[in-house]
Parts: C-alpha cells; sequence; structure tokens
C-alpha cells in the first residue's frame, strides 16, 4: 500500500490544510447549528488525521486511495457525533472511530471481496443518508438517499447490503454488569419446538430436577420458541435474568445427563 505517494482520492496531501484550534472551535460552533460549509471546512482540516490513520494499515494489500475514502466516512461520523461538552481534544474521539471504520472494511472486504463499483454506490449513500439524516433531523428512506445520489433504489440497496457487515450470532447487544446478552438470545426458533426434546425422556427427567421458575424458563424458551425478552415479559423479570437463569438451568440439566 503506497502511502508515499502526493495524491490520494484525488487530494493532494502536500497541500492539506491545517487548522488551528481557535479555527476548530469557530468552525463547530457553525456545524452544531447545521452549517454543511462550516462542516466541509472541517473535514478538510482534518483530513491529515485521517491519512495518519491508514498509516498504521501500511502492511497491508489494501488500496490507499480506499482506505483514505474508509477513514474519511469515520471521519465524518465523528464530527456528526462529538460533544464538545465531554472536554476532550476532537482527535483523541475521532481516531479510535476512523480505526474502526477502517478495521470494518479490511475485515468485511477479507471475507469477501466487493467491486470498486459497488463500493463506491455504498460510500455515496452512506454519506448520502448522514447528510440528509442532519438536515431533517430523521433518518431518511431508501428513496430519499436513491434521489440525493441519482442512483436507482435498487442497486442503492444492493450496494449497501454488499458491504453489510455480518453479525455473529454471539455479538454482544446488551451488559448488565457481568452478565452479557448475545445475539442468539435473541433468536426464535420457528420450527423444531416441541420435537426437539420431546422424545427425550432422560432431558425430561432432567428438566423435572429444575426449580419451577427454572423450568419455566426451559419450557418457554426451547419448546415454545419464545426470545429471552418475551420470557422476561411473560414471568415478570429482567432479561437479564431470563439469560442467568437459563444459563443456570441448562449447565445443572447437562450435569444430570452427563
Amino acid at each position: 500500500m503506497a502511502l508515499n505517494k502526493v495524491e490520494i482520492c484525488g487530494v493532494n496531501t502536500s497541500t492539506l490544510p491545517l487548522l488551528s484550534n481557535e479555527e476548530k472551535e469557530r468552525l463547530f460552533e457553525r456545524i452544531e447549528q447545521g452549517d454543511q460549509e462550516a462542516r466541509e471546512q472541517y473535514i478538510k482540516g482534518n483530513l491529515r488525521l485521517v491519512l495518519s490513520v491508514i498509516q498504521r494499515f501500511s502492511g497491508s494489500s489494501e488500496n490507499a486511495d480506499d482506505l483514505f475514502q474508509v477513514g474519511c466516512i469515520g471521519l465524518m461520523k465523528a464530527i456528526d457525533n462529538f460533544d464538545r461538552s465531554l472536554n476532550v481534544k476532537f482527535s483523541t474521539y475521532a481516531v479510535p472511530m476512523i480505526i474502526g471504520e477502517v478495521k470494518r472494511y479490511l475485515r468485511d472486504n477479507n471475507a469477501m471481496r466487493v467491486s470498486r463499483s459497488l463500493r463506491d454506490i455504498a460510500y455515496k449513500a452512506i454519506n448520502a443518508k448522514e447528510k440528509l439524516t442532519k438536515k431533517f433531523n430523521k433518518e431518511p428512506s431508501l428513496e430519499a438517499i436513491s434521489e440525493e445520489i441519482g442512483i436507482k433504489k435498487e442497486d442503492v440497496l444492493f450496494a449497501l447490503d454488499a458491504i453489510a457487515t455480518p453479525l455473529s450470532l454471539y455479538e454482544p447487544v446488551y451488559q448488565d454488569g457481568g452478565d452479557a446478552l448475545y445475539l442468539m438470545d435473541q433468536v426464535k426458533d420457528k420450527k423444531n419446538k416441541e420435537d426437539l426434546w420431546v422424545e427425550s425422556i432422560s432431558l425430561k427427567e432432567a428438566m423435572d430436577r429444575l426449580p419451577e421458575r427454572e423450568y419455566n424458563i426451559i419450557r418457554l424458551r426451547f419448546f415454545e420458541g419464545k426470545t429471552q425478552t418475551e420470557v422476561a415479559d411473560e414471568i415478570s423479570i429482567s432479561q437479564a435474568q431470563v439469560s442467568r437463569l437459563e444459563k443456570n438451568a441448562l449447565k445443572h440439566m447437562k450435569n444430570y445427563l452427563d
């Protein structure tokens, strides 16, 4: 990955502007008032930050133009979400977001190669979505994004799907103290409900040894195919408690069956 070239994505890196702290403050005041011109100036004034971040990925075989473009998306997200009341430097807030965006891109790109044209459409759609969200204070429809960038909505949807990050079933979606709830805990089993375990007498015996509340949780989860959220609502406890009791019940049942 050649990072020592003068131009990246058509940007002459030797002439990238530098903003003073005072200029940054003034621009951000205007950005908070919805000034798009100030936002563009702020982006240009922080492109050197993107360049410094992607240099950390010099060992990657990816094209520097692509990484720079992805890093700019991270920069824009940082600008749109930065809260000056946090009393931290913008660069301190922005660098992890830029790195995260680049890492997601590298992970997705390695998992499944997506054509340059599709990625270009996807990035245009993402930028348009952020612009329209900022303008109207609500998430735009696919039709609005399509109209904004002048590309058919079917092509926009296909491009966004192509770069979407696959989620692991073990992706944490909620943390309650030491009890993490994972994506698979939210998945409802729509088939093989009773047939999954009913035929096993030994399993029924293992269930019969459980306390009543844990027995009901296992029944609702695995016989009726309900999510932990639905079980929590039905028996009037928190989802974190359902997760904890479910794991404890399964452990006891496993020990009995072993």
